[in-house]
């Protein structure tokens, strides 16, 4: 089924909204007419004809629904939004046809959360057999220890002045039930922000310390609160589990950091030797503290004590996460060496970007603001829609992206939509636009030759921003800057 939508617009203004899906923006006048299945060939071949004689882009979105786009004047542009894309498309080519059809039975939303991104191309031949044989052994490890438990409760005493084994076969519950709803978390974590840990592991193993942290508040507040043992329990344990969640994977991209030789399984093994003996000093620790006379039986002095333990922990481990010098380009290490480069004409090396990187900084927060993935309807929101598009289809013909620069907003806003085929490198080449046109943007000049200024500086100086990053020893084919998923641009070949 296809719905035609028709928009006019009052002002030329851009605005920014997060939700990927096609949207009816309210600034828009909407008219929608549907396509019967009935309707006789000779008419949809006509319209079909119609449409993709006047098509100017198609967009794509992650759900599998499209939006068409169709030029009719400098005033109007009609689309079509579809429920899924069609079997033939003027617009397809033979790389943009999906060519995986295992587990295709499988939803694509739970496919998105158990699977790596880009699956199957994404990972070796051999990881799914694995990872469904994994399945089964987890099962039945947690199975056994479920079991060990209610052992190990009644070996301690639980139970043993009920005179009965059922006490401690209860106690067994609660605890496992306390360990599952902490597992919640890491499950949640795993299937919805995989994706993160690559881009920044120092932040997410930082962000995994606090909330762990926060967590084990929730153990201590047991103590006061003994009838409420289970909840409180087992809301520390989902922190923890989330902590733990974003501890495991960003730990393992910084081993394997470190691994330079491709030794990962010696760097890891060795890892384990400093963690343990760092546990074993730190039980000896705690078992000493608990052991003092009077420590254990004053709640006051184990929570101000656990409190600067605490934040002597949380410090030791921003210090060791500051020291590691990565030397992959992330966005928060793209936007420090491109600003350095458009002002100083130069790019710092590894260690000095590393250093002023701020790891604590949400990305969001960074400036100048620039949104990825924008819908087109964005970009376009003016009293000339179409015009806006003809002029961004020929200033972006050479690029994989289009981006403009709010107007709607007194602080400098950057949008981008990426086309089809964009790659780590499009981010950055429009990361690089951007803090171009922020360093020397005028509300006072003309919006669009401010643009095409910015893409002559691009293609000027761009290459030598590539040299430089090559000649200070950064990875160049390793930009950790993904291009969003959930909307892509299909230009049609005559616009190119």
């Amino acid at each position: 089924m296809a719905s035609a939508l028709r928009f006019n617009c009052q002002s030329f203004n851009f605005s920014s909204r997060q939700n990927p899906a096609p949207a009816r923006v309210d600034r828009f006048q909407i008219l929608c007419s549907n396509l019967p299945h009935s309707a006789g060939a000779e008419d949809s071949q006509c319209i079909k004809e119609e449409n993709e004689a006047r098509l100017v882009l198609l967009e794509k979105y992650g759900n599998g629904t499209s939006k068409r786009y169709i030029l009719e004047s400098d005033f109007k542009i009609r689309t079509i939004l579809e429920d899924g894309l069609p079997q033939t498309n003027v617009l397809e080519d033979s790389h943009a046809v999906e060519t995986d059809t295992s587990l295709s039975w499988l939803p694509k939303i739970i496919k998105d959360f158990v699977l790596p991104a880009g699956f199957p191309d994404s990972v070796s031949d051999d990881y799914l057999e694995y990872i469904l044989l994994q399945f089964p052994t987890n099962v039945t490890g947690w199975i056994c220890h479920t079991l060990v438990t209610s052992s190990l409760l009644k070996a301690v005493g639980v139970g043993s002045f009920s005179g009965t084994t059922a006490a401690a076969s209860a106690a067994a519950i609660r605890w496992v039930a306390k360990d599952g709803i902490g597992a919640l978390g890491r499950l949640f974590i795993g299937g919805r922000f995989g994706n993160l840990f690559d881009d920044d592991p120092k932040q997410w193993r930082l962000y995994a310390d606090f909330i762990g942290s926060a967590g084990s508040i929730f153990d201590l507040s047991t103590q006061l609160y003994p009838a409420y043992f289970l909840p409180l329990a087992s809301l520390g344990n989902l922190a923890k589990a989330v902590g733990r969640g974003l501890r495991d994977p960003s730990f393992r991209v910084i081993q394997n950091h470190f691994a330079i030789s491709g030794n990962l399984g010696e760097v890891s093994a060795k890892e384990e030797v400093w963690e343990v003996a760092a546990e074993l000093v730190g039980l000896a620790l705690g078992i000493l503290a608990l052991d003092t006379p009077g420590f254990s039986s004053s709640y006051p002095t184990l929570i101000f004590t656990w409190l600067g333990v605490r934040l002597l922990h949380l410090w030791f481990r921003y210090l060791s996460l500051s020291v590691l010098r990565f030397n992959t380009i992330n966005l928060k290490r793209a936007r420090i060496l491109v600003n350095s480069h458009i002002l100083q004409q130069k790019v710092p090396g590894i260690s000095d970007c590393n250093k002023m990187e701020n790891i604590l900084v949400w990305e969001k927060f960074l400036r100048p603001k620039i949104t990825f993935g924008v819908p087109l309807e964005e970009l376009i929101a003016g009293k000339k829609p179409g015009f806006l598009m003809r002029i961004l289809l020929k200033l972006y013909a050479e690029e994989k992206y289009f981006l403009v620069v709010s107007q709607a907003r007194t602080e400098f806003e950057v949008f981008v939509s990426f086309k089809e085929g964009a790659t780590s490198l499009s981010v950055l080449r429009s990361v690089w636009q951007s803090y171009w046109l922020h360093q020397n943007w005028s509300k006072s000049n003309d919006v669009f030759s401010q643009l095409e200024q910015s893409l002559i500086e691009l293609n000027d100086r761009f290459d030598d921003f590539l040299l430089q990053l090559q000649s200070t020893g950064w990875e160049t084919n390793q930009i950790y800057l993904k291009v969003p998923k959930e909307i892509s641009i299909q230009e049609p070949p005559h616009t190119a």
